[in-house]
């Protein structure tokens, strides 16, 4: 069960990315009002018009891929419910909770863009609808990763390790939620009578490209401690996340000099959730569950072992090691024989 689950949740991921892509493109072709109303698409009807034209076409199309994204949770809800029917287990109703709060998560986010409709775009909400989305994310991953490793349950880095992946990932959210700013103050604004938040573009675009740069500086510190503390998984982790951020900014920058083309917008739109993905990633690699596979406590200080030095570690060692028929002598340090030499 728990292969079908992983596969389901992998799935709710891709779904819950694609619809953020797809809300998008329906600001980026000024659909934001292509249904004026909502629920409903009319005042009369569920679904678009011919008067209303490809706008209310793209706009219903992203409406009617959020309950695509609702089957996907949906699914994996009643997937992670039979295999706690099954099973009983602490880990396995982890897994059902964090089912049931994606599987919420999805009615919430679509109500927050019926808002978005109702108050005609409002910059804010339209902002608080993809912060909607990111925090679906935050569930979607936590879910599919359990399915991988297991709860988790205590660290298996170094604190101060730990420490700066959470500042890390504190400032890949300001990242985020700064981009969402710029975007509310820019020219796509889903419709060409939708209002703007009132900031200057240029000002909150040099403070989110700031905040870009900490965020570069950052994940290369903690790939540099990651090494230094032999935590690979965290490492490796940080190294994605930095090739996904460089290539992010290269498109930020380009879009942000060629007069922000809808498509390189687009294109930084999915990038940003790859980014927060990413960051989650770093996140997680610092814990490991007590009930799947977790990396080893390389270096952390976790247990007495760790706390001696690498010379104390080799002489225990020498000490264990074993000839056949022979012991060690903890005087000499020498084998001798177990029965004796007469």
């Amino acid at each position: 069960m728990i292969p079908l689950i992983r596969r389901l949740a992998l799935a709710n991921i891709i779904a819950n990315v694609a619809i953020v892509v797809t809300g998008g493109a329906v600001r980026l072709t000024g659909s934001g009002l292509g249904c004026p109303t909502w629920p409903r698409c009319t005042d009369a009807s569920y679904t678009p018009t011919g008067e209303m034209g490809i706008h209310g076409v793209i706009e219903f199309s992203n409406r009617m891929l959020g309950w695509v994204v609702g089957l996907v949770a949906f699914a994996v809800l009643v997937a992670a419910f039979l295999h706690f029917r099954r099973t009983r287990t602490a880990r396995t109703r982890g897994l059902m909770l964090l089912a049931l709060g994606v599987f919420l998560g999805i009615p919430a986010q679509g109500v927050v863009g019926g808002i978005t409709v109702l108050t005609d775009l409002n910059p804010w909400v339209v902002g608080l609808h993809f912060l909607a989305s990111i925090g679906v994310l935050v569930a979607s991953y936590a879910l599919w990763r359990r399915t991988i490793d297991g709860k988790a349950t205590r660290t298996v880095v170094p604190g101060p390790l730990r420490q700066l992946v959470q500042v890390l990932t504190a400032v890949s959210l300001a990242v985020v939620v700064l981009g969402v700013i710029v975007t509310g103050s820019g020219p796509h604004a889903g419709d060409v009578d939708a209002h703007r938040t009132g900031l200057d573009p240029e000002t909150i675009a040099q403070v989110h490209a700031d905040v870009v740069f900490l965020l570069l500086g950052l994940t290369l510190a903690v790939w540099f401690a990651a090494r230094a503390t032999a935590s690979p998984r965290t490492a490796r982790a940080a190294l994605v996340l930095l090739a996904i951020e460089l290539s992010q900014g290269v498109i930020g920058f380009v879009q942000y000099f060629t007069g922000l083309p809808e498509i390189l917008v687009g294109l930084h739109m999915l990038g940003a959730t790859v980014v927060w993905l990413a960051t989650l990633s770093v996140l997680w690699s610092t814990r490991g569950g007590g009930d799947g596979p977790g990396e080893a406590l390389g270096g952390t200080g976790g247990g007495a072992e760790e706390q001696r030095g690498l010379g104390e570690l080799q002489l225990d060692q020498q000490r264990a090691a074993v000839v056949a028929g022979d012991q060690v002598d903890a005087r000499v340090e020498q084998p001798v024989n177990a029965a004796g030499d007469r």
